[in-house]
């Protein structure tokens, strides 16, 4: 099954769409609405991204979506397949910047918002009429620069919608028009020179300062929103261009995109892998930092799996191309963010649903407070509460539109993963967040997460009469015709182990006549002309080698300690034993006290026998009633259950295909290493190093980007819930409400922004 089948029902199709024109969360809304009304069609807006991920069944066309978002005054189309290489960056090229679309209009507004604003509040400035040359300068600011929020108001008000456009299009034509119609009505008011005018009831510079204010808000936004977006693109630059592939014994390079499942890369140092592939010659040490996050170079050999877009440090590698194109871990991990990044958690659609009905109610609002002044002034109101109406109104409007609302989320969840992405760390999708403040217990599989996973020689123990060196030399030779993880380990140690004086140096073992091996029992052998037998006691003595008494107890003794014991005999008598564990990793322990100290209870989870985990639990700090021994792969998922069931709210990490039904029961599941397709598509995390800090590292991320968007949706409420009535009582002037609802807008995404730096 593929991963689009696994994360989508048959007979449905997923179509990312690209939209033009949204401002806020109100058009978010609107959007996933009007696609929602399709039939089985389920859309999820991304505001910063100003995107869409729509789930479609096949019976609806692309054109379809695309003509439903035009129909509601968006502008949509389909998104290419993004490339993974640095050619990404160029295809993206044509795409407008709003920054600098907004750049001229935020500068005419502000030069000519400084002499408006000058004449019309400080006399000393002022002269004869000014007053209709601060109408003449302010026109440009109300009409070009303020083009974006007309036109945004404009397109809604067509399809009886209103967004937080609408309301400051509203605030700033009412004061300019208003003003206006005070100068028409009185052409002479601002005759003299002084404070007359300000009496006289003029806003124009009311008009032109919130205007240029909002801009400023809207231009820092989009340079904002297009950092937190650069971690993803830097993701997707990370592939390399070229490849060199051996074809017919000669080297030819060729575009990384033409690379086909089976071709054999040539890779040297420096040069970056342009795929996933199998090492199958040359050894080298390759740096995965920028995949993995990890720093330190992971050595490799023949067999070896090795990442697309990591570099090769030191020897010259032939890589078999594996997976190619869009099915590569990077391409992988790209979709994986992305999808991330479009989708909402529960708390970003509870604000979504109350900017939906916000802008309607803001509207009513102002009318109402509008009314109540004028009411409250009775029948003797004249034009000075008529003014006093006016601005309290205009300031409602103003100062409640809601895009702090609208960002406080996408923001927070875009810079949290992107910088995730970063550090290796993939986050499926926004309801991790919650489920990471939630978890009070993590199981860890012992095996490939809290050690090694590789098996190595830990001692050597000699019998009387032969010497530990000949005894690990002689086995080691035999095993090395073996495949066995057991026989690898004892190879590759005695090959490793110095020279006792039978051969030159350490790295050469004598070779082996009349190899032979019982599986499940051992392996045997004729070693510089001695009979060398290697296996578990039960098979020796069936061959007729018996252990004494001592014998038995240094094997027995080797077993408790959480080892696998080999006996060694030579030439018909017993020679020694051989233990071999798998080595925890070098930060696990310190990972387990990090667990521990985000008031996570770690459990050792795993299927070797009680010795063996109690020695590990021991040496990286579990308690020894946290350790789960003896447990079959189908025994993981019972683990989970039973904790659940015991009110536990249970992370899981795994790194295997055995794990994956664990992974999916756990209510967080953590794929580790750059594991297997089934792991990653069961787990809501990915960590793509091998490290289990990064475990660790992993749920602090998430749950400091959920407390970034929760602290930015409580400063967006906060703001609304004193301003709106400040406003409506006329307390605030017009242009500090639109300098405080710029400010909202760039408090949130600068708060947002602070994730970048999470892990330097």
């Amino acid at each position: 099954m593929s991963h689009q089948e696994l994360l989508h029902p048959p007979g449905t199709r997923v179509v990312e769409l690209d939209i033009e024109g949204m401002t806020c969360a109100s058009c978010v809304n609107r959007v996933e609405k009007k696609l929602g009304k399709l039939d089985g069609v389920a859309a999820t807006v991304n505001l910063p991204l100003e995107s869409a991920y729509v789930t479609v069944p096949d019976g609806v066309t692309d054109e379809q979506l695309v003509d439903t978002v035009n129909a509601a005054g968006y502008k949509a189309h389909v998104r290419q397949q993004r490339p993974t290489g640095p050619e990404a960056g160029a295809a993206a090229e044509p795409a407008p910047i709003p920054a600098s679309l907004l750049r001229p209009r935020l500068i005419l507004a502000a030069v000519l918002t400084v002499p408006v604003f000058l004449v019309s509040m400080v006399p000393a400035f002022q002269f004869a009429n000014w007053g209709w040359v601060a109408a003449v300068l302010a026109l440009p600011v109300v009409t070009w620069a303020a083009w974006p929020f007309h036109r945004a108001a404009a397109i809604n008000a067509r399809h009886f919608a209103s967004t937080m456009d609408t309301l400051v299009s509203l605030g700033v034509a009412s004061a300019y028009l208003f003003s206006a119609w005070e100068l028409l009505a009185d052409p002479r008011m601002t005759e003299h020179p002084g404070m007359e005018g300000m009496s006289g009831g003029l806003y124009f510079e009311v008009a032109s300062v919130v205007t240029t204010f909002l801009l400023l808000g809207r231009y820092l936004e989009a340079n904002a929103k297009q950092k937190a977006g650069d971690a993803l693109q830097a993701l997707l630059n990370l592939g390399a261009k070229d490849a060199t592939v051996l074809r017919n014994g000669n080297e030819e390079k060729i575009p990384a995109d033409l690379l086909q499942v089976g071709d054999v890369l040539v890779v040297r140092p420096g040069e970056k892998i342009a795929t996933d592939g199998v090492v199958v010659d040359g050894a080298s040490a390759v740096d995965a930092s920028l995949v993995t996050g990890e720093s330190v170079p992971v050595e490799v050999g023949p067999d070896s799996r090795v990442t697309g877009a990591t570099i090769n440090t030191s020897g010259r590698l032939l890589v078999r191309a594996t997976r190619v194109g869009a099915e590569t871990t990077l391409a992988q991990m790209a979709r994986l963010v992305s999808q991330a990044q479009t989708g909402k958690a529960p708390i970003a659609r509870l604000a979504d649903r109350i900017s939906a009905v916000f802008v309607p109610v803001v509207l009513a609002l102002a009318v109402v407070t509008f009314a109540l002044w004028l009411l409250l002034a009775g029948p003797a109101a004249d034009g000075d509460h008529l003014r006093q109406a006016f601005t309290a109104a205009v300031a409602v409007l103003v100062i409640a539109c809601p895009c702090a609302l609208g960002l406080a989320t996408p923001v927070g969840l875009l810079t949290g993963t992107g910088r995730g992405a970063q550090l290796g760390i993939l986050i499926k999708g926004p309801q991790v967040l919650e489920d990471t403040r939630t978890v009070d217990t993590i199981l860890l599989d012992k095996t490939g997460t809290v050690t090694t996973g590789v098996l190595a020689v830990d001692a050597t123990a000699a019998f009387p009469g032969f010497l530990e060196g000949d005894v690990l030399r002689l086995a080691g030779a035999v095993e090395a015709a073996s495949e066995h993880p057991v026989a690898r380990a004892i190879a590759a140690a005695a090959a490793a182990a110095p020279s006792t004086g039978a051969t030159d140096d350490a790295g050469t073992l004598p070779s082996v006549q009349g190899f032979s091996s019982a599986p499940g029992g051992g392996v045997s052998g004729t070693v510089e002309g001695r009979a060398v037998m290697a296996g578990r006691r039960g098979w020796l003595e069936q061959n007729g080698i018996v252990l004494d008494a001592g014998q038995r107890a240094t094997l027995g003794s080797a077993e408790a300690g959480g080892a696998t014991a080999i006996c060694v005999a030579v030439d018909g008598k017993a020679a020694g034993i051989i233990s071999l564990r798998d080595t925890v990793k070098a930060g696990s322990a310190a990972a387990v006290d990090r667990l521990k100290e985000l008031g996570l209870r770690p459990i050792l989870l795993t299927g070797d026998n009680a010795a063996v985990a109690a020695q590990v639990a021991a040496a990286v700090g579990i308690a020894p009633d946290d350790v789960y021994a003896g447990v079959l792969p189908e025994g993981k998922v019972e683990a989970v259950r039973k904790l659940q069931a015991g009110g536990a709210t249970v992370a899981m990490a795994g790194d295997g295909v055995n794990d994956a039904a664990a992974l999916a029961q756990a209510d967080l599941g953590i794929a580790m290493g750059s594991g297997t397709d089934v792991a990653i598509e069961a787990a809501d995390l990915t960590v793509m190093g091998n490290d289990l800090a990064q475990v660790a590292q992993a749920i602090e991320l998430s749950r400091k980007t959920l407390g970034t968007i929760k602290t930015n949706l409580f400063w967006a409420f906060f703001y609304n819930a004193v301003g709106i009535p400040v406003a409506a009582l006329g307390l605030l002037n017009p242009m500090i409400a639109g300098a405080a609802m710029a400010a909202s807008s760039v408090l949130v995404v600068t708060n947002s922004l602070r994730l970048r730096s999470f892990g330097k």
